[in-house]
This record gives structure tokens, sequence and C-alpha cells, in this order.
């Protein structure tokens, strides 16, 4: 194989409870990610030697910056290969968004250089060089719904539910630090201790896992809980009212994506979600939506159109 594509998926975080510090620097967490079709596609191309990486969004690193080129130096280093790799990333999931997608793409090099080189790495040798690189990337490489615990690298898979119906609003010129959200997080649980600010200590995991064992849209709604959101929609005022003007419009629930500044809506239907685009789209001008829906894996390898012409 000289060449592959690669669908590489966004994700949303159903469930973030952080649960503690890490002597490692993280944070303990229990998180439950679903993988989404909203994708950027990734392309990837044999060299004699060496990595170039090209992307169609000006905002994106084509260096050693970007972690899609970081997974590629990580495979040349750990299977001792001289060989080089072309990388052209094609964005549809935004940027700094709380929806992984730098980690998908990272995570597509990886699926992508292991068919591409023929290494014969398992989907478990995979995430295990993917938790050296990023906390998101592990679950990326196989997607679908899936608990993470430890710093998000430890992965159960959960009950397949495909079809959830999603609308998805980012404000157009914002972006979220993860580290500054994690630390304004633990600013707050630090006042909360000492009584000034009040912290949510019940865990409502259970409630999730329980709607996704009935596939129970509204249960799962209910049960929706981000740490990260108190902080971030504390300091970033338009994140909450994405979020109010979702319910507002329809939604059964809706929620802050990792550490955001991304929205998501659970909606009744997809039909629903498309009409509450247009309408929310007349009252926030500079902010993107996205109408979307559940996936039951991460990263897709699509067919060789000239394979497919021959069989």
């Amino acid at each position: 194989m000289q060449a592959c594509t690669l669908i590489a998926r966004a994700k949303i975080n159903l469930y973030l409870e952080i649960l503690g510090s890490r002597p490692d620097g993280y944070s303990e967490v229990a998180m439950v990610l679903q993988s989404i079709h909203l994708a950027d596609r990734v392309q990837l191309k044999r060299r004699h030697h060496g990595i170039h990486l090209r992307c169609d969004h000006p905002e994106v690193p084509t260096d050693v910056n970007n972690l899609a080129y970081k997974a590629a130096e990580l495979l040349q280093k750990e299977c001792h290969s001289s060989a080089g790799v072309e990388i052209h990333i094609e964005k549809h999931i935004p940027v700094a968004a709380g929806l992984a997608g730098g980690s998908a793409n990272a995570a597509a090099v990886l699926v992508g250089m292991n068919q591409l080189w023929g290494l014969g790495l398992t989907v478990g040798d995979l995430q295990s060089l993917a938790s050296r690189l990023g906390s998101d990337i592990p679950f990326c490489v196989q997607g679908g719904t899936q608990l993470a615990t430890g710093r998000g690298e430890i992965l159960e898979p959960l009950a397949d539910w495909e079809g959830i119906p999603l609308l998805l609003a980012k404000p157009r010129h914002l972006g979220v630090s993860t580290a500054w959200a994690y630390q304004a997080f633990r600013s707050l649980q630090e006042d909360s201790t000492s009584g000034s600010q009040p912290y949510d200590t019940v865990s409502s995991l259970p409630q999730v896992l329980v709607a996704f064992d009935r596939q129970d849209p509204q249960a799962l709604a209910n049960s929706l809980r981000n740490d990260l959101e108190k902080p971030v929609l504390a300091t970033y005022t338009l994140v909450g009212e994405l979020r109010s003007a979702l319910r507002s419009a329809g939604a059964l629930g809706s929620l802050m994506s990792g550490s955001g500044p991304t929205v998501f809506g659970i909606m009744p239907s997809l039909e629903q979600a498309s009409q509450t685009r247009d309408t929310l789209r007349r009252q926030f001008q500079d902010v993107d939506f996205w109408v979307t829906q559940s996936a039951p894996t991460g990263i897709l390898l699509e067919p060789d159109p000239q394979s497919l012409s021959l069989s």
C-alpha cells in the first residue's frame, strides 16, 4: 500500500468528572466519550524519508507542534524505521473546540501508518503508543462509546448507541485552553473546601451507564455532567448562553464538551436539530453550528476507489 485516506472523527464528552490530582500532574478522571460523525479527512502517502505535513486550516501547525506529526515521529522511533510519510489534513472539526480534532488526526496517523508500513500492530498496541502522546488519542484510535478512567487512557467500551441526534455550537473566535480550564477547576475546588463555593461531589456516572444500557435519550440528557463547565461558563458567558439557548430551543439536554468552548445538545430528531440550527444561526451570528449524530467508531479507513472498481 502506497497511500490511504482515513476519516478521523471528533468526540464529545457525555460525562466528565474530575476525581482528584495525580502525582504526574494530570487529573484523575471518569469520562464517557462518544465519537460523532463530524470528522476530518487525513491522507497519507509513503515517502522514502522524512515527515511532511500539510493542512488546509491556517491555524493548524505543520511541524513538530502538531500531534499528527508527533505520532508519525513516534512510530518511526518505535519501529526503528527510516521510511517517511506525507500527511495531508483536511479540517472539518473546529480547532481548539473541545472536540479532540488534533487527537483524532494523531490517531488517524497511527492507524494509517500501521497500514502503510505493514507493521501489524494491534489496536491495543496503537492505544499504548497513543497514550504517550495525549489523553484523548487512545480513545480516538477505536472510538465509539467508551468509559475512560485514569487520566483518560484506561478505556472500557460501552454498549453501542449509534445515531443519537446532536446539534453542536461553537463561538467562532473563541478557544479555551485545556490547561487553564483544569487549573481554574482546581481553584474553584479549593474555594469549595473552604466553604466559599458549593461543589457537587455526587457522581451521576451510574445514571449515564443505565441510560446507555436502556438507550434512553432523556435519561442520558438528565445525567450529563462536565466538571470543567463551572469555571469556563464563569469566564466565557457566551458558552453558557449557548447552552441555555439549546435547551430553550428543544434540546433534551445540553453540555459543554471537554474544556470547551463547543456546546452540544441532545436533540429529539435530526429534523429538529436542523430547524434549531437555522433558528439559532439568526440569533447567534458569530457562532458556527453543526448537525451530526453519534458514531460507532473513531478512525475509519476509506475504501480505495480503485479496489472497489475491481470487486
